[in-house]
């Protein structure tokens, strides 16, 4: 068989109506998809954001916490020595 032509790839250019509707409904669905991520990030930063203030707090209330705990150690060790 050497006088065989070569198997190759070859492209039609012929596309039919059914591989365009779905090419097309697959490019919709991907716009669909990144227009949900997008809003989806957007409202989880939006939470971040607000609840911002609301961590700085708490660090604060943690640093009071704290140092009412120290505050507390010293008073028991003063009373301890007392007795």
């Amino acid at each position: 068989m050497p006088n065989s032509p070569p198997n190759r790839w070859r492209l039609d250019r012929q596309v039919s109506a059914a591989v365009l509707v779905a090419v097309a409904l697959q490019a919709a669905a991907a716009l669909l998809w990144a227009g949900k991520a997008s809003a989806r990030i957007d409202e989880m930063q939006r939470r971040l954001e607000a609840q911002a203030p609301v961590a700085e707090r708490l660090a604060r209330l943690e640093t009071q916490a704290e140092a009412s705990r120290q505050s507390l150690e010293r008073i028991e060790a003063k009373l301890e020595r007392a007795r």
